[in-house]
């Protein structure tokens, strides 16, 4: 017997990527929910701007919270890292990193923004900086991993490449054991050169787009079932024609 005609293994295998899809919408739904959730943490940490203690810098505990902070500290000796394939409004750049000394609390890596570059793509440099500063900001999880394709790669100008901001490798490559889990994002008018707001789903899926696609992928769920029923009641209607012809 064709066990591939049969109609129990056609059901079987219409029912699994029923539950496939079903389960990706559901996926969707919950990665909608998830950045709405952060949306909103954020969003209050915004309204409220209530400076935490330095100590929340270094709070393991606190790795995928949001908190505002007033600091005041100079940069680390030590290089820029350039966070590749960054895309606003369809232009590509780099995001721009540097280690951040605070007076009080751990270092963490501040967050200097965004900056397009040219066709050559020659990278770019960081203008001079007042050897100490107070600036306040956002601190927040780092961005969200990209293909590591072997760590961030030194450029001739002693500038680091990389394709993701992993901040282990980063302790490693930067020499900077006590680095904070988290990244420090000052407010938009506190320069350095390069474009900087809060936004913090740049490059990636707004919770509506999840939403959009949790739809798309019910409906094929929905179809993958209805299509099964269909078929089956074709079968079982050309069935019973060719029994009603066979009856004497």
């Amino acid at each position: 017997m064709n066990l591939r005609g049969h109609p129990l293994f056609l059901w079987a295998l219409a029912l699994l990527v029923f539950a496939l899809f079903a389960r990706l919408g559901f996926w969707q739904l919950e990665r909608a929910d998830e950045k709405r959730e952060r949306l909103d943490k954020v969003a209050a940490v915004l309204a409220a701007r209530t400076p935490q203690p330095s100590a929340v810098i270094a709070d393991a505990d606190r790795t995928q919270d949001y908190d505002w902070i007033d600091i005041e500290g100079r940069f680390a000796d030590g290089p820029m890292v350039l966070l590749d394939n960054q895309q606003q409004g369809g232009v590509a750049g780099v995001r721009a990193y540097r280690v951040f000394v605070p007076n009080q609390g751990s270092r963490v890596l501040l967050d200097l923004g965004w900056v397009a570059l040219p066709p050559d793509r020659t990278l770019p440099r960081l203008d001079a900086d007042p050897a100490r500063m107070r600036l306040a900001g956002l601190l927040l999880p780092p961005p969200g991993q990209g293909i590591d394709v072997g760590g961030p790669v030194a450029q001739p100008d002693g500038t680091l490449l990389a394709t993701t901001i992993d901040l282990p490798t980063l302790r490693m490559t930067l020499e900077q054991p006590t680095l904070s889990p988290r990244v420090f994002r000052p407010e938009p008018q506190s320069g350095f050169g390069f474009q900087r707001d809060f936004d913090i789903l740049p490059n990636t899926l707004p919770p509506e787009r999840h939403l959009g696609y949790a739809v798309q992928w019910f409906g094929l769920a929905a179809t993958v079932l209805i299509t099964a029923l269909l078929l089956t009641w074709r079968a079982r209607r050309t069935a019973a024609h060719r029994n009603d012809r066979l009856l004497p």
